[in-house]
Protein backbone atom coordinates (compact mmCIF):
# COMPACT_ATOMS: atom_id res chain seq x y z
CA UNK A 1 0.00 0.00 0.00
CA UNK A 2 1.35 3.50 -1.03
CA UNK A 3 2.15 5.89 2.05
CA UNK A 4 1.05 9.34 1.50
CA UNK A 5 1.34 12.24 4.44
CA UNK A 6 -1.35 14.24 5.26
CA UNK A 7 0.01 17.25 6.94
CA UNK A 8 -1.99 17.41 10.08
CA UNK A 9 -1.87 16.88 13.24
CA UNK A 10 -5.86 17.75 13.67
CA UNK A 11 -7.31 13.70 14.64
CA UNK A 12 -10.80 14.69 13.14
CA UNK A 13 -8.99 15.27 10.05
CA UNK A 14 -6.98 12.28 9.83
CA UNK A 15 -9.95 10.25 10.89
CA UNK A 16 -12.29 11.82 7.78
CA UNK A 17 -9.78 11.44 5.52
CA UNK A 18 -8.95 7.83 6.00
CA UNK A 19 -12.35 6.79 5.72
CA UNK A 20 -12.81 8.68 2.47
CA UNK A 21 -9.80 7.06 1.62
CA UNK A 22 -10.31 3.80 2.34
CA UNK A 23 -7.50 0.89 1.85
CA UNK A 24 -6.19 2.69 -1.26
CA UNK A 25 -3.34 4.36 0.75
CA UNK A 26 -1.96 4.44 4.01
CA UNK A 27 -2.60 7.69 5.18
CA UNK A 28 0.12 9.01 7.76
CA UNK A 29 -0.59 12.19 9.87
CA UNK A 30 2.74 14.43 10.80
CA UNK A 31 2.94 12.86 14.39
CA UNK A 32 3.41 9.41 12.22
CA UNK A 33 6.74 10.71 10.36
CA UNK A 34 7.97 12.37 14.09
CA UNK A 35 7.31 16.13 13.13
CA UNK A 36 6.08 17.92 16.12
CA UNK A 37 6.91 21.32 15.03
CA UNK A 38 4.22 24.06 14.44
CA UNK A 39 4.53 24.01 10.04
CA UNK A 40 4.48 27.71 9.29
CA UNK A 41 0.86 28.85 7.89
CA UNK A 42 2.10 32.64 6.40
CA UNK A 43 0.36 33.02 3.48
CA UNK A 44 -2.73 35.55 3.00
CA UNK A 45 -4.61 32.81 1.36
CA UNK A 46 -5.82 29.36 2.23
CA UNK A 47 -4.34 27.78 -1.40
CA UNK A 48 -0.74 29.53 0.03
CA UNK A 49 -0.95 27.72 3.48
CA UNK A 50 -1.81 24.54 2.18
CA UNK A 51 1.22 24.69 -0.68
CA UNK A 52 3.79 25.73 2.26
CA UNK A 53 2.39 22.92 4.16
CA UNK A 54 3.40 20.18 1.78
CA UNK A 55 6.36 21.55 0.46
CA UNK A 56 8.14 21.71 4.26
CA UNK A 57 6.84 17.92 4.59
CA UNK A 58 8.68 16.92 0.99
CA UNK A 59 11.98 19.17 2.07
CA UNK A 60 12.28 17.76 5.37
CA UNK A 61 10.56 14.71 5.77
CA UNK A 62 10.67 13.76 2.14
CA UNK A 63 7.54 11.84 1.72
CA UNK A 64 4.85 12.89 -1.20
CA UNK A 65 2.01 15.13 1.01
CA UNK A 66 -0.62 16.32 1.00
CA UNK A 67 -1.96 19.43 2.99
CA UNK A 68 -5.10 21.47 3.30
CA UNK A 69 -6.68 24.34 4.36
CA UNK A 70 -9.78 25.75 5.25
CA UNK A 71 -11.41 28.99 5.82
CA UNK A 72 -14.99 30.18 6.84
CA UNK A 73 -15.95 33.50 4.79
CA UNK A 74 -18.51 35.23 6.13
CA UNK A 75 -19.94 37.67 3.46
CA UNK A 76 -21.13 40.47 6.24
CA UNK A 77 -17.45 40.25 8.11
CA UNK A 78 -15.92 41.02 4.77
CA UNK A 79 -14.79 37.31 4.31
CA UNK A 80 -13.43 37.13 7.52
CA UNK A 81 -12.20 34.75 9.14
CA UNK A 82 -11.13 33.53 6.13
CA UNK A 83 -7.27 32.19 6.38
CA UNK A 84 -7.02 33.27 9.95
CA UNK A 85 -10.20 30.93 10.91
CA UNK A 86 -8.08 28.59 12.88
CA UNK A 87 -6.72 31.42 15.30
CA UNK A 88 -9.35 33.54 14.84
CA UNK A 89 -9.68 34.68 18.56
CA UNK A 90 -5.83 33.62 18.86
CA UNK A 91 -3.00 31.60 18.67
CA UNK A 92 -4.77 28.81 20.63
CA UNK A 93 -6.82 26.94 17.86
CA UNK A 94 -9.37 27.52 20.81
CA UNK A 95 -12.49 26.52 18.30
CA UNK A 96 -14.92 27.68 20.94
CA UNK A 97 -13.35 30.79 21.45
CA UNK A 98 -13.48 31.44 17.41
CA UNK A 99 -17.06 30.64 17.42
CA UNK A 100 -18.00 32.91 20.68
CA UNK A 101 -16.06 36.18 18.44
CA UNK A 102 -18.29 35.14 15.15
CA UNK A 103 -21.30 35.10 17.23
CA UNK A 104 -20.43 38.27 18.80
CA UNK A 105 -19.32 40.49 15.70
CA UNK A 106 -22.52 38.97 14.32
CA UNK A 107 -24.83 40.09 16.72
CA UNK A 108 -28.01 41.89 14.71
CA UNK A 109 -26.67 41.40 11.37
CA UNK A 110 -29.05 40.05 9.26
CA UNK A 111 -27.22 39.21 6.12
CA UNK A 112 -25.42 35.79 7.31
CA UNK A 113 -24.39 33.91 4.30
CA UNK A 114 -21.23 32.64 4.10
CA UNK A 115 -18.99 29.70 2.74
CA UNK A 116 -16.34 27.06 3.50
CA UNK A 117 -13.83 26.62 1.28
CA UNK A 118 -11.14 24.25 1.40
CA UNK A 119 -7.94 24.21 -0.44
CA UNK A 120 -6.02 20.97 -1.12
CA UNK A 121 -2.21 20.79 -2.31
CA UNK A 122 -0.54 17.82 -3.18
CA UNK A 123 2.92 17.54 -3.81
CA UNK A 124 3.49 14.48 -5.52
CA UNK A 125 6.64 13.53 -7.91
CA UNK A 126 7.66 17.10 -7.13
CA UNK A 127 4.56 18.01 -8.77
CA UNK A 128 2.18 20.48 -7.03
CA UNK A 129 -1.62 19.57 -7.91
CA UNK A 130 -4.11 21.93 -6.59
CA UNK A 131 -8.35 20.94 -5.78
CA UNK A 132 -10.57 22.93 -3.95
CA UNK A 133 -14.15 22.11 -2.49
CA UNK A 134 -16.61 24.69 -1.23
CA UNK A 135 -20.10 24.92 0.18
CA UNK A 136 -22.30 27.79 1.04
CA UNK A 137 -25.17 28.14 3.91
CA UNK A 138 -25.56 30.74 6.77
CA UNK A 139 -24.21 31.19 10.43
CA UNK A 140 -26.58 30.67 12.66
CA UNK A 141 -27.32 32.74 16.17
CA UNK A 142 -25.97 30.02 18.44
CA UNK A 143 -24.83 26.64 18.44
CA UNK A 144 -26.30 23.35 17.19
CA UNK A 145 -25.41 20.13 17.59
CA UNK A 146 -22.20 18.13 19.21
CA UNK A 147 -20.40 16.50 16.31
CA UNK A 148 -17.70 17.81 13.76
CA UNK A 149 -15.24 20.35 15.02
CA UNK A 150 -14.44 23.90 14.63
CA UNK A 151 -17.42 25.94 13.34
CA UNK A 152 -19.63 23.14 12.13
CA UNK A 153 -22.12 23.85 15.07
CA UNK A 154 -22.78 27.78 13.52
CA UNK A 155 -22.89 26.59 10.07
CA UNK A 156 -25.77 25.68 8.06
CA UNK A 157 -25.31 24.76 4.66
CA UNK A 158 -27.80 25.07 2.15
CA UNK A 159 -28.11 22.11 0.91
CA UNK A 160 -29.31 19.46 3.69
CA UNK A 161 -31.79 18.90 5.67
CA UNK A 162 -31.43 22.24 7.57
CA UNK A 163 -28.62 20.49 9.86
CA UNK A 164 -25.53 22.06 11.15
CA UNK A 165 -22.68 19.93 10.11
CA UNK A 166 -22.49 19.32 13.63
CA UNK A 167 -25.65 17.84 13.60
CA UNK A 168 -24.82 15.70 10.69
CA UNK A 169 -23.60 11.60 10.74
CA UNK A 170 -19.70 11.70 9.62
CA UNK A 171 -21.00 10.17 6.28
CA UNK A 172 -23.97 12.94 5.40
CA UNK A 173 -20.98 15.80 6.09
CA UNK A 174 -18.42 14.19 4.10
CA UNK A 175 -20.90 14.29 1.18
CA UNK A 176 -21.87 17.59 0.82
CA UNK A 177 -18.68 19.74 2.97
CA UNK A 178 -15.66 21.52 1.61
CA UNK A 179 -13.32 18.96 2.57
CA UNK A 180 -14.98 16.01 1.16
CA UNK A 181 -15.50 17.60 -2.08
CA UNK A 182 -12.05 18.55 -2.48
CA UNK A 183 -11.28 15.33 -1.12
CA UNK A 184 -13.45 14.07 -3.98
CA UNK A 185 -11.53 15.71 -6.42
CA UNK A 186 -8.35 14.33 -4.70
CA UNK A 187 -9.10 10.35 -4.83
CA UNK A 188 -10.58 10.97 -8.70
CA UNK A 189 -6.94 12.68 -9.33
CA UNK A 190 -4.99 9.24 -7.42
CA UNK A 191 -7.46 6.76 -9.32
CA UNK A 192 -6.79 8.22 -12.71
CA UNK A 193 -3.43 8.10 -12.08
CA UNK A 194 -3.50 4.67 -10.77
CA UNK A 195 -5.09 3.37 -13.99
CA UNK A 196 -2.86 5.07 -16.23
Amino acid sequence: MKKIVFATNNAHKLQELRQMLGDRYEILGLADIGCHEDIPETADFIEGNAQMKARYVKEHYGYDCFSDDTGLEIDALGGEPGVHSARYAGPGHDSEANIDKVLDKMQGVTDRTARFRTAIALLQDNEMHMFEGQVEGIILTERHGTGGFGYDSIFRPIEGDGSTFAQMSPQDKNRISHRGRAVARLIEFLKNQENN
